[in-house]
């Protein structure tokens, strides 16, 4: 509870960093949409509106969850993360499929995608469950249990969608990383990872497809994107064609506001306003890590380096999958492509580490 008379501060330079890269992302958004808008819907302000509806939704939760003690959130846990295993499994069953992806969930006009959700409740879930369980951490079998217990939703999550698998995987073993004092165990760990990635990507051909697109996207058709994306990159230069100048994303590149936005980033405002979004992300992860090494306890510290783990991966994921260096896995960039499940489930996860940075005054 809060004391009367009493505020709350938090850390201003994430809230700061967190709202600029909103404000920059809706920008960038309307600039890389305006086209597609107007040729699909007659509205060249279609994709910013609704991304604009989903960040105020997001923004409203973000102050609302900051306000609240993070440790009210320990008996939501497991319900959480028990929500988002449901709600992954029904994707499977009742997901609507677009570009070939199944991936969403409609509940009447509203559609969204549950493996947003199962970010943040699997960030709650392993930061109760490892500082629960903190004084059996040196054991390798709590640390393989603890794995164990998340590899439903990575299982479920990762038949539709291998990147958000890989996301919930790579945050999974950060946390369980920080909490750990015994670091040689991780070598196992990420031995049963590779070899568990290695199996998921066998048991489809199209996983296999995508890497063979990887190397050689000239000789295949699904690799015009990747190389429409190279050509948007390269034809940026230092400072780029200027805001809103960019010829790629005029039907050559497919949907550019998704997950290809980066290289429309580069076009644009080339390498010196590209560097300028990775040192916002650069200085938003250091705010993270700061907030997490200051916690007032190890729940606080994990859900923080939890929330560094997710921004971290994704980030380079999208990087590195926009400029050709890992296969294409279709994801986004946070708070800049479009998604609007996407940008209200980040900043609502943005609320919750605030809630960590905060200090009563």
């Amino acid at each position: 509870m809060e004391h009367p008379g009493k505020k709350r501060r938090f850390d201003d330079t994430l809230l700061a960093v967190v709202l600029i890269l909103v404000g920059i992302g809706l920008i960038l958004l309307y600039s890389t949409s305006a086209y597609n808008g107007r040729i699909k819907f007659h509205d060249s302000l279609y994709y910013l509106k609704k991304q604009g509806f989903a960040t105020l939704l997001g923004l409203a939760g973000m102050v609302v969850i900051a306000r609240i003690d993070y440790h009210r959130w320990i008996p939501f846990a497991v319900p959480g993360y028990l929500a988002a295993t449901a709600l992954s499994l029904a994707v499977m069953f009742f997901g609507d499929e677009y570009n070939g992806s199944k991936r969403w969930l409609s509940l009447g006009p509203i559609s969204f995608q549950p493996s947003e959700f199962a970010k943040v409740a699997v960030i709650l879930f392993l930061a109760w469950l490892v500082s629960a369980n903190v004084k059996k951490m040196t054991r390798f079998r709590t640390l393989l249990l603890v794995l164990v217990s998340i590899l439903p939703i990575v299982g479920l999550v990762g038949a539709s969608n291998l990147s958000t698998a890989i996301i919930i995987l790579g945050i999974a073993v950060i946390v369980i990383f920080t909490a750990s004092p015994k670091y040689s165990q991780f070598i196992w760990m990420g031995a049963a990872g590779i070899a568990f990635m290695a199996v998921f990507l066998a048991l489809e051909s199209y996983r296999l497809e995508r890497i063979a697109i990887w190397r050689n996207p000239e000789k295949y058709e699904k690799g015009y994107q990747t190389l429409q994306g190279l050509y948007a990159i390269g034809s940026g230069g230092l400072f780029g064609r200027g805001l809103g100048n960019s010829v790629q994303k005029l039907g050559f590149l497919p949907e550019a506001q998704n997950d290809m936005i980066f290289s429309i980033i580069c076009e644009e405002l080339g390498l010196v306003g590209a560097s300028a979004i990775v040192l916002l992300f650069l200085v938003l992860i250091w705010r993270f890590f700061v907030i997490a090494t200051r916690a007032k306890d190890l729940f606080g510290a994990l859900i923080a380096s939890g929330a560094m783990a997710h921004m971290m991966i994704q980030v380079i994921l999208n990087i590195a999958v926009v400029t050709n260096t890992i296969p294409n896995t279709g994801i986004t960039l946070p708070f800049i492509s479009y998604g609007g499940t996407s940008v209200m489930f980040l900043l609502l996860e943005m609320g919750l580490v605030l809630s960590v940075s905060s200090v009563i005054e």
